[in-house]
């Protein structure tokens, strides 16, 4: 059967259709969501959740990229999202502090910074990841995994199914669209705290 007669089969629900479209990908799969992940059982997971959330939306491909293409851009989605959970659990574990052999629980200094130089910090770090949820997922895609800094333009291209000059023209509109957002809730917040500021002094 041809690409489009497994496509059309695995629509009306048939497993076996669906199996046979991805069975040949699954290799590419692992291997883009393991140049993200870095880590081996963490890329098949990724893989294992784009075929699951892959069978549930399968009619959303529309058939306008190849079923390929359409099927790495979800593994890239899993695995990134895998990356931020691990990130974001990290975070939690570091800020919440741990116990020690006494029970007392304790948390890592950090020299490097006041607190006031970490929550400013931490408040770009807060708009910079809401910033780049609001991007256009084709666009956010290039982003996130150009934050990883390991994968080259050109394997980053390949992942998404399009050339160089297509990753590197949404890499430069993903950035940009960056700054714009990032200078705007600033200039926001600069202005909320200038009015909270001026209500103070009043009272």
């Amino acid at each position: 059967m041809c690409e489009q007669a497994l496509v059309a089969a695995a629509k009306q629900g048939q497993a076996e259709a669906f199996g046979a479209l991805c069975e040949p990908l699954a290799r590419k799969l692992i291997q883009s969501a393991h140049r993200i992940t870095r880590n081996r059982e963490d890329a098949e997971d990724a893989f294992q959740d784009a075929l699951l959330s892959a069978f549930i939306h399968i009619n959303n491909f529309d058939g306008r990229s190849s079923f390929s293409t359409w099927l790495t851009r979800i593994a890239i989605n899993s695995a990134l999202m895998t990356l931020r959970k691990k990130r974001r659990s990290r975070e939690i574990h570091i800020g919440s502090g741990e116990l020690g052999a006494n029970g007392v629980r304790w948390d890592v200094p950090d020299p490097s910074a006041n607190p006031e130089k970490l929550y400013a910090q931490r408040e770009k770090e807060r708009i910079l990841r809401e910033a780049i949820r609001e991007l256009r997922p084709t666009i956010r895609q290039v982003v996130e995994i150009q934050q990883l800094q390991e994968i080259s333009m050109k394997e980053t291209a390949g992942m998404l199914g399009v050339s160089v000059t297509a990753a590197k023209a949404r890499l430069f509109h993903g950035r940009r669209a960056l700054r714009k957002a990032f200078r705007l809730r600033t200039d926001q917040q600069g202005q909320t705290g200038s009015c909270l500021r001026r209500g103070g002094s009043r009272g």
